[in-house]
Order: structure tokens, then sequence, then C-alpha cells
């Protein structure tokens, strides 16, 4: 395992996968993001993290029509410390009615990188993000 700034020594990180744990406060919104509801969860050495995210700022939208690109993939919020991964990560949004992928960097910054459908992310929209570790 290598360690980054900013990790902290905990049992999962020692290979102890016998102990749970559960974050729920700790995230911090981007520009242009608020959360709604954050979730850390680590059972048997797998990382899971569920956040609800609402977009305050600007439409998203893709950056030509039909590409699936986003223009300068945005951040939408950096996880806590303890909660990110030790390499990049990728995972899935929704919000029924569009999707995509978003990273998630060792600094625990989550990205998104890609979108369906041509509505973009509109201001006001709930946006769910999903992802999982090991």
């Amino acid at each position: 395992m290598q360690w980054l700034a900013g990790m902290t020594i905990t049992a999962a990180r020692l290979n102890d996968h016998s102990v749970e744990e559960v974050a729920t406060a700790g995230a911090v919104a981007s520009t242009g993001w608020s959360i709604s509801s954050f979730e850390g969860r680590r059972v048997s050495g797998v990382t899971t993290v569920n956040l609800l995210v609402t977009r305050t700022g600007a439409d998203v939208p893709q950056s030509a029509a039909d590409s699936g690109n986003i223009a300068g993939d945005p951040a939408v919020c950096t996880l806590p410390i303890g909660w990110r991964p030790s390499s990049t990560a990728n995972g899935l949004y929704g919000n029924g009615i569009v999707d995509g992928e978003f990273s998630v960097n060792t600094a625990g910054v989550i990205i998104i990188r890609s979108i369906s459908g041509n509505a973009g992310i509109v201001m006001g929209t709930n946006t769910r993000i999903f992802c999982t570790w090991i």
C-alpha cells in the first residue's frame, strides 16, 4: 500500500478487515454543488461511498450534442480524509434523466467525466453518486 498525504492509519488500511466503519459527515461540496447526504461504509476491506448532491450553479451541459463529454470535467465534491481511494477509482452517477461516469482521485475529489442525454445536469437537479473500491 502506498501512503499518501492526508491518509490516516486505520484498521482497514492495516488489513484488519474485521472492523466495520461508517461515516456520514465530512464531504465538502465544490462550487456550484451542495451535498444533501453522504455515507461512507467500509466492510471487510471494501469501501463504498454514496452521496446525494444538488446542482446549485449553472447547468452542466455536454460539450457537444450526443458527444457524452462534459466541458471542463467539473469537480462535484471532496471526500473526507480516510475515505479516499489509494488510486483513482471510477463510479457511476445518475438523476433519472441523465447518468454517466466520474472519477475519484487520491485527493478525494469527485470529477464528472462523461454524461448521457443532451439535457445535461440542470440547476436544482438531485444526483446520486456511488462508488466502491477495495
